[in-house]
């Protein structure tokens, strides 16, 4: 089966599928040996892992694309992939949706900022006018060459109009052919219920350690009828915690003895990146003298 149709087949259970996210490969290939179904690439953690800069519209379509290529070659994971506001207008969102499929998307999350966007749970966003993401939304599904790849058309309304008006911008997505609908940063459990009560599509939650939605938890999100949760940087988080205690007790002691539980080893480093498989592939290939 195709990652498209199997993207498409796993929203369309509406069972809260947990999309944690990954910012390279090496990330993608950790959520695929825990046995997750499906991977975000999250254009938050591209911007601070490949940039070192915040999610604020930094990054561009091609960095994206790069990015989306090599996870794509490292796992066979279906990737819901962060196309931010596809890099301009309905023209411009065009060609985005062709580079990504192309990349080895499986769905491409679209969202109706004013460029440059900004993280959803920072303050001071704004949101283009309903016609823009219109056009920008139908011609994300003309431009797919696979009708399964997945058209999520996210909101940043709430934030700015309430979250009457953010439910009424998802009825308008779904008209002008969203697959899937993305209400961003709702405040509250109630909230969060009516977006999945009241859409007639698929539904995705995002949960941001530290921001603004609440996290009812994987069981009341599945009750609630989500179809899937964002935890797009929580690998990211991990690894930044991590990393500033192994170094700090670096610079301080001048050995990894005290952090040594926070490191993986050497095997399971190579492990996780598949060197069993290349040294059968050397072995393979290799010619005898």
């Amino acid at each position: 089966m195709r990652t498209t149709t199997r993207l498409k087949t796993l929203l369309a259970r509406r069972q809260a599928m947990t999309l944690p996210g990954a910012a390279n490969a090496m990330f993608a290939r950790v959520i695929e040996d825990q046995g997750f179904e499906a991977c975000y690439v999250t254009g938050a953690g591209i911007a601070n892992m490949h940039l070192g800069a915040p999610d604020i519209g930094l990054t561009t379509l091609t960095e994206i694309a790069n990015t989306v290529a090599a996870i794509s070659d490292a796992v066979t994971l279906p990737l819901m992939v962060d196309a931010d506001t596809g890099f301009g207008n309905a023209l411009n969102m065009r060609r985005t949706v062709k580079v990504l499929e192309r990349a080895g998307a499986a769905g491409l999350q679209i969202e109706d900022q004013v460029f440059p966007k900004k993280c959803g749970h920072f303050a001071g966003k704004d949101v283009v006018p309903l016609s823009d993401m219109v056009a920008k939304i139908k011609a994300a599904v003309d431009a797919r060459t696979d009708g399964d790849l997945q058209i999520i058309a996210r909101t940043d309304a709430r934030a700015i109009d309430g979250i009457d008006a953010a439910i009424d911008r998802a009825h308008a997505f779904i008209a002008a052919g969203a697959d899937v609908t993305f209400v961003e940063a709702p405040l509250t459990f109630d909230e969060m219920a009516r977006i999945a009560r009241e859409l007639p599509v698929p539904q995705i939650a995002n949960i941001v350690f530290g921001g603004k939605t609440p996290d009812p938890g994987r069981d009341a999100l599945k009750q609630m009828g989500f179809a899937g949760v964002l935890y797009a940087n929580a690998v990211l988080q991990a690894a930044l915690r991590a990393s500033n205690e192994v170094l700090t007790a670096l610079r301080e002691t001048g050995s990894l003895d005290a952090v040594a539980d926070r490191l993986a080893g050497f095997d399971e480093r190579q492990r996780s990146v598949a060197k069993p498989m290349w040294d059968a592939l050397d072995a393979t290939y290799k010619v005898e003298a």
